[in-house]
């Protein structure tokens, strides 16, 4: 216990579902975990949470300007929030389209420029994104998801070879079907079907997430980079 301790991590919507949990494992190995949301309903009395809209670089750029005067570091990115808005492609609203790439892609992107320069600084740093078991597979109903989640796949390719010569690694994390609020608009009928698919034979849970993005973040992954890590239980898309 402890690997973490007085690492700065910053973990974007960390107010609920894996985010959540992952703040509260993160926290227990002693990091100093901040966390990036809009809801900013309390984690625990040890995690700093802030009110911060991804979408917006401005946002973003304060958020990182209070987390460096703070601790005088960020260590860990993990790059957490999402969002879905499911149509078919024929009935899906430019609206559904950008709400879920200005979040999901855009606000990957916008977190990443704004911590990798501090990083870059101290020659040391953890960038975790999370994609989707969407984005490699796709899944009827999210075309923006599955787009939007294959396109941090390509970021993350793109960083960890821009990045890693000054000392940072970039990994993404792929999570299969989790139980959380997400998946209780899916029909029973649905997540009957995805748990046949999957051959551990269950959901995932938030903490199979949570603990990939530990061990990312720890030295004891110093030479993973650019790797799409799929936690599904072996789903087939």
């Amino acid at each position: 216990m402890g690997f973490l301790k007085d690492k700065v991590v910053v973990i974007t919507g960390g107010a609920s579902g894996i985010g959540r949990v992952s703040a509260k494992i993160f926290g227990a190995e002693n990091a100093n975990v901040i966390v990036w949301d809009l809801k900013t309903e309390k984690v625990s009395d040890e995690i700093h949470i802030y009110n911060v809209d991804v979408r917006n670089s401005d946002s973003v750029q304060e958020a990182t300007r209070i987390a460096i005067e703070k601790f005088g570091q960020i260590d860990v990115l993990i790059n957490n929030a999402g969002i879905t808005q499911d149509a078919s492609l024929l009935k899906m609203s430019d609206q559904q389209w950008r709400d879920v790439l200005d979040v999901n892609l855009t606000g990957v992107f916008n977190c990443t420029k704004s911590v990798a320069p501090h990083m870059i600084e101290e020659k040391f740093g953890r960038i975790i994104n999370t994609s989707s078991v969407v984005g490699l597979y796709g899944n009827y109903g999210q075309t923006n998801y599955a787009a939007s989640k294959a396109g941090v796949i390509g970021m993350t390719k793109v960083w960890a070879r821009e990045l890693a010569p000054k000392g940072i690694t970039v990994n993404a994390v792929a999570p299969g079907f989790i139980s959380t609020n997400m998946m209780k608009t899916i029909p029973k009928k649905i997540l009957d079907t995805i748990i046949e698919k999957t051959p551990v034979g269950r959901l995932g849970i938030p903490e199979d997430v949570a603990n990939v993005y530990l061990f990312l973040a720890s030295e004891k992954a110093s030479f993973i980079n650019g790797a799409v890590i799929s936690v599904d239980g072996g789903y087939v898309g």
